[in-house]
């Protein structure tokens, strides 16, 4: 069975996340290529070899660029902060070298457009993070749509909020410095890319996006936020369907909450993150007094549920998402050819973003494809 170096930029929560998905990948889906932890790399020598002992890798560096231009390291995995991501995409690309890269892919949509370009002129595999599309859950929602059991889509309401920095006595941290921090570049991406996934592509939107909490507590006194706590747009979807997205990491008692309703001519479907083992159907057919949303619990008969579990209801997790997105990555290298969602895809993601934002500032309708 032919094994592959895998090196993987950022050791913290991402980081941590891939390490332990390339671990159990081949063991719960039999892969084709089994990954080695060959090499991490992080802003210290001490944390490096510190991620590299608890992780496995069998070696540790401060220098991304040692990393992706080591012959051992066979494919690249970027968990590091979104400003590093271009750099490290183009070095690699240029080695050949496949590489997946967390999302939002770099810091703004001048980075992905650049790093798009570079993946199509190398021509290596590549594919970027949108872990939460990959439930079983959310992965039959798509499958019902596109089989047309809920009919023609009219509307479609998501959301992704949180409350991580609804206290406005929380002090100030890097997720209140730069934009690709922001509420809208840092959570925006995962709702925007679900919708694309779910209903297909955005044609025009309207946006308003808002820092609520202006200034925080510094460390030499009251000290400005620089980006955004919450945004939102109304849309127009390509196929014709209404569209609403709102995105927050200010709301006050959400704690993971990805979440979305879609309508159709013939049914409804309804989706929550904080309880993504279950989703909700409903079809318009039969005796009126016995219609309503039949709560569906994910079990073997789902994508991707089985190779974890054998029980109905028993549930999958986070960390299943990530073994998922390490299944298709490896897959797509076994295969030679860049499968959904590729950075072109994550591109995509940044341009309607900066559609927002170029709304937001004029107070009017803008064409996606304008920016």
């Amino acid at each position: 069975m032919a094994q592959i170096g895998i090196g993987i930029v950022g050791g913290g929560y991402m980081g941590k996340a891939h390490a332990v998905a390339m671990s159990a990948v081949g063991a719960v889906f039999d892969t084709a290529l089994r990954p080695r932890l060959e090499m991490v790399c992080a802003t210290s020598e001490d944390r490096a070899a510190d991620y590299a002992r608890a992780y496995g890798f069998a070696r540790w560096t401060a220098d991304w660029r040692e990393l992706v231009t080591d012959p051992m390291v066979e494919a690249v995995v970027i968990a590091s902060p979104q400003a590093s991501h271009r750099a490290i995409a183009e070095a690699a690309f240029a080695l050949g070298k496949p590489v997946f890269c967390e999302k939002p892919l770099g810091a703004d949509l001048d980075d992905s457009r650049a790093m798009v370009a570079a993946a199509d002129a190398s021509g290596a595999v590549n594919m970027v993070g949108f872990n939460y599309i990959r439930t079983p859950a959310s992965q039959f929602a798509r499958q019902l749509i596109a089989d047309g059991v809920i009919g023609e889509i009219t509307w479609f309401r998501g959301e992704h909020a949180e409350d991580f920095l609804a206290d406005p006595s929380l002090p100030a941290n890097w997720r209140t410095q730069s934009l690709a921090s922001g509420a809208m570049g840092d959570l925006a991406p995962h709702m925007i890319n679900a919708a694309l996934a779910l209903i297909g592509p955005i044609d025009r939107l309207s946006a308003e996006i808002e820092t609520v909490h202006s200034t925080r507590v510094g460390e030499n006194g009251p000290e400005p936020v620089l980006n955004d706590d919450q945004g939102q747009f109304m849309c127009r979807f390509a196929n014709g369907a209404m569209g609403h997205l709102f995105f927050s990491r200010i709301a006050t008692g959400r704690k993971m909450g990805y979440a979305y309703e879609i309508t159709g001519t013939k049914g409804a479907i309804r989706f929550d993150q904080e309880d993504q083992n279950a989703l909700w159907l409903y079809r318009a057919e039969g005796d009126e007094a016995l219609r309503g949303f039949t709560k569906i619990l994910t079990g073997p008969a789902h994508p991707d549920y089985k190779p974890f579990c054998l029980g109905p209801g028993h549930g999958t997790g986070y960390q299943d998402q990530i073994i998922i997105e390490a299944r298709d990555f490896l897959r797509a290298i076994h295969l030679g050819t860049s499968i959904w969602p590729t950075f072109r895809d994550g591109m995509e993601v940044n341009q309607i973003i900066t559609a927002a934002r170029a709304s937001a500032k004029a107070g009017t309708w803008i064409s996606v494809s304008s920016v």
